[in-house]
């Protein structure tokens, strides 16, 4: 039996199953065969047996256990009900405490509903059954009117779409973040009950960006160390029309600067350049652009900490620079649900 392992007992149940295949296979001695698997004979004359009646088959491993889904408290109606509420409400919305779900209070949701007490485990294990995962949230405005969002997906973005393809332009997506020097937006690890320390300099400063991403995968942008203004807009429009051999419909937020009569009587001089369309208020999800201003402040505290404020200027281009090197990142911003609709998918519903 050398040719076969040693003591089988150790192993895996799979492997041991490919194992008692080939020992029987080889039509090995039962006395050896007994011995290697650390059994009775009467085993092994088992599973000969079994092996003349219906061969490979017939050794094959059979999933252990109950049954999914055997003896569930809830049954499936009950399971399907509780799935929806916690999908279609707010736990507030169900006479609850607090506005997110945890384990917790969906045990306490199926108590108020079918007088069941569940632990919190059995709680986590109807989620997983269920297709449930415990994600980070998506913040929204209470300000935000779902009437504009629904106007902007079933009316106004079709619109910029079709004027775009009409006049041969490119849709790109803007807006302007600012980084300080003294953010931190990593997390690190330390020792229990100690707060680790990062050593920055009490030196306050930051640096300014406009950034624009194409829906062709391309990125443009401008950093400045002075406040967002009408009079920096339009230079960020000066260098964007100079870039570009055709029209550009720039989609921005309604900041007052995108707004300001400077801009507007640039626009008026150059209608075939640029033409802007304004996402609805309080919708940032639904910019692109949002993705990269997230990225970029993920990614610079990465990096060595800037001295001064001409240093985090240089480091805020070194990062545009690397992404515009990097066009699969770019069209990665598309991941997210809210702005998979600039790529023609149903992202969401209304």
């Amino acid at each position: 039996m050398n040719d076969l392992m040693g003591d089988a007992r150790h192993l895996t149940p799979s492997a041991q199953e490919a194992l008692r295949l080939r020992a029987l296979a080889a039509g090995r001695d039962r006395e050896d065969v007994a011995e290697l698997f650390g059994v009775s004979l009467k085993a092994v004359d088992g599973w000969w047996a079994k092996w003349l009646a219906g061969g490979r088959e017939a050794l094959v491993m059979r999933p252990r256990g109950k049954p999914v889904g055997v003896h569930q408290v809830l049954d499936e109606a009950e399971q399907a009900a509780v799935r929806q509420a916690v999908l279609d409400h707010r736990p507030c919305d169900m006479g609850l405490s607090r506005q997110l779900w945890t384990r917790r209070l969906v045990g306490e949701l199926i108590a108020k509903l079918y007088r069941v007490r569940l632990s919190e485990p059995g709680v986590g294990k109807y989620l997983k059954r269920w297709r449930l995962s415990f994600q980070r949230p998506d913040k929204r405005a209470v300000e935000q009117d779902p009437q504009a969002v629904r106007r902007w997906h079933e009316e106004t973005w079709p619109k910029i779409r079709a004027r775009a393809k009409k006049d041969g332009g490119e849709i790109l997506f803007a807006d302007q973040v600012g980084v300080r020097a003294d953010q931190i937006a990593d997390r690190i690890w330390g020792e229990k009950g100690r707060t680790p320390v990062v050593w920055r300099s009490r030196n306050r400063f930051s640096a300014n960006a406009m950034s624009a991403v194409s829906t062709k995968d391309g990125m443009h942008f401008m950093v400045f160390t002075e406040s967002f203004t009408a009079e920096v807009m339009c230079r960020f429009l000066d260098r964007l029309a100079g870039h570009f051999d055709h029209k550009v419909h720039l989609v921005v937020d309604k900041h007052s600067a995108h707004r300001s009569k400077k801009v507007r009587d640039w626009l008026t001089a150059h209608p075939d350049d640029v033409e802007l369309h304004f996402l609805p208020p309080y919708s940032p999800e639904l910019n692109r652009d949002e993705l990269v201003n997230a990225d970029l402040k993920h990614s610079l505290p990465r990096q060595h900490r800037a001295r001064d404020q001409a240093e985090l200027a240089a480091e805020t281009r070194c990062f545009f620079r690397k992404r515009q090197r990097q066009p699969h990142i770019v069209r990665g911003y598309f991941g997210g649900p809210t702005v998979r609709y600039v790529l023609g998918e149903n992202s969401m519903s209304f």
